[in-house]
């Protein structure tokens, strides 16, 4: 079958290599985990254990709080140690339970006996899917539940799985989808069961043909269901971006990818929908990458929630004594760590480390006019006219540039040659513009 992409866009080193057949290996959490409450872009989930109570593996730690909202779990037996603020990936105070492992991986009899997707209604589906607290594990952690909840009116022509896995350095979910095909595809069936005049699409990027070939082997007589190959391109995994490779359609931020005809899974929180559907197990563990020239032995690891990074770090051999910098998530899209004692969480799709931090090779200089970053744009704007907008608060102007359109991917600070701060001018523009929105046009270039 042909590939497909969108248009523009980039091509980054992939630096793969490391942990491409590194197959997924199972580790144990630390002597604490640790649980935001606030994950992913649902509302907080509110506490229903206290200091002292005992929990098991899969017991419920903190309920939804409402529809947007999931519960958290515990991915270890143990002793809640304390229910309180700690800093979080962002390095801002978050509400945690903090839970002291005891080592024996007790199981919660919480968990259902297998039942059939086929005799549940759809209404059924989506609550045992908020129940088990999935959310989009590619990173943006949106909940899983609403995002299979269009608004009324909608038809789903498509139902897509994100397997691109664009991000360098990232073989997480190329890792699952070759050996987790099956899991994969039977969340898909449970997924087109809500939708059933919909096409199920797996996409995937052509620098996987593992993972292809396994995929193909995987919907082999299943009905309404394909595997697609993409270009290999940054960022062919952006939502927008898969929708037009794999549909044609277009999406910006007014609308939602429902507004479309589309749905868009990870491939990892497909194979959790199968997992909470049939069997009512709730997220309590991941598959992430750990890479980069600053880890002793890069791998990929099925690590319980609540992890935290050092321990993570230390299954694989340690840090090199020369690293110098670490990220959650990938090199493009992820963020900076400062602190490793900061937990794995649903939405954690790596650790990388770097004997080397590039962004402080370079000091940032004068633009040049090269338009390299306009050519690198998937999403066609103007990076260079929106970094000056934001740079003199003029957010009104940021808005008339579309500056809202930016999706973050970093494509432009990629390949800027003046290394100049594109993506974070870009970010505190959308910001600027979210809380100053309510204010009169003639009012903001104020400030």
């Amino acid at each position: 079958m042909r590939t497909v992409t969108f248009h523009r866009g980039i091509h980054p080193q992939t630096n793969k290599a490391r942990t491409a057949s590194c197959p997924i290996r199972k580790i144990s959490c630390g002597t604490l985990a640790i649980y935001p409450l606030a994950g992913g872009m649902g509302a907080p989930a509110e506490p229903v254990v206290a200091k002292g109570d005992s929990v098991k593996v899969g017991q419920m730690l903190a309920q939804a709080k409402g529809f947007f909202s999931l519960p958290v779990y515990s991915g270890v037996s143990g002793t809640v140690k304390a229910v309180e603020y700690r800093p979080g990936h962002n390095g801002l105070n978050t509400m945690c339970v903090v839970v002291e492992n005891d080592g024996q991986d007790t199981m919660a009899e919480t968990w259902d006996e297998p039942r059939d997707p086929a005799s549940m209604t759809p209404e059924e589906i989506r609550a045992a899917i908020q129940k088990a607290g999935i959310a989009g594990m590619g990173g943006a952690g949106f909940p899983m539940h609403v995002k299979l909840t269009p608004p009324e009116g909608s038809k789903i022509d498509y139902v897509i799985l994100n397997g691109a896995e664009c991000e360098p350095y990232l073989t997480a979910d190329a890792r699952l989808m070759v050996e987790r095909p099956e899991d994969i595809v039977q969340g898909l069936e449970i997924l087109l069961l809500l939708f059933p005049e919909a096409e199920g699409v797996i996409a995937v990027e052509d620098n996987k043909p593992e993972a292809i070939a396994a995929l193909n082997r995987a919907v082999e007589g299943k009905n309404r269901m394909r595997v697609q190959p993409l270009k290999t391109k940054y960022p062919q995994g952006g939502e927008r971006m898969l929708i037009h490779a794999v549909t044609g359609r277009d999406v910006d931020s007014s609308r939602l990818p429902a507004h479309v005809g589309c749905v868009v899974s990870n491939v990892a929180s497909t194979a959790a929908v199968g997992d909470a559907v049939l069997y009512g197990k709730p997220v309590i563990e991941r598959v992430m990458t750990v890479s980069g020239d600053g880890i002793e032995r890069p791998d990929n690891l099925l690590v319980p929630v609540g992890t935290q990074f050092k321990d993570v770090i230390a299954a694989c051999g340690g840090a090199k004594e020369t690293t110098k910098k670490y990220i959650s998530g990938g090199p493009m899209m992820g963020t900076a760590v400062f602190d490793l004692e900061v937990p794995v969480m649903r939405t954690s799709s790596g650790l990388l480390a770097f004997t080397e931090d590039p962004v402080a090779k370079h000091a940032p200089s004068p633009c040049i006019r090269c338009g390299k970053c306009v050519a690198a744009c998937p999403e066609g704007l103007l990076p260079q006219q929106l970094a000056v907008a934001a740079t003199h608060m003029d957010y009104a102007r940021f808005a008339e540039l579309h500056g809202m359109e930016c999706i973050l991917c970093g494509s432009c600070a990629y390949v800027c040659p003046a290394y100049r701060p594109l993506t974070q001018c870009m970010m505190d523009g959308r910001q600027a513009v979210r809380e100053k929105r309510h204010i009169p046009a003639k009012e903001r270039k104020e400030g």
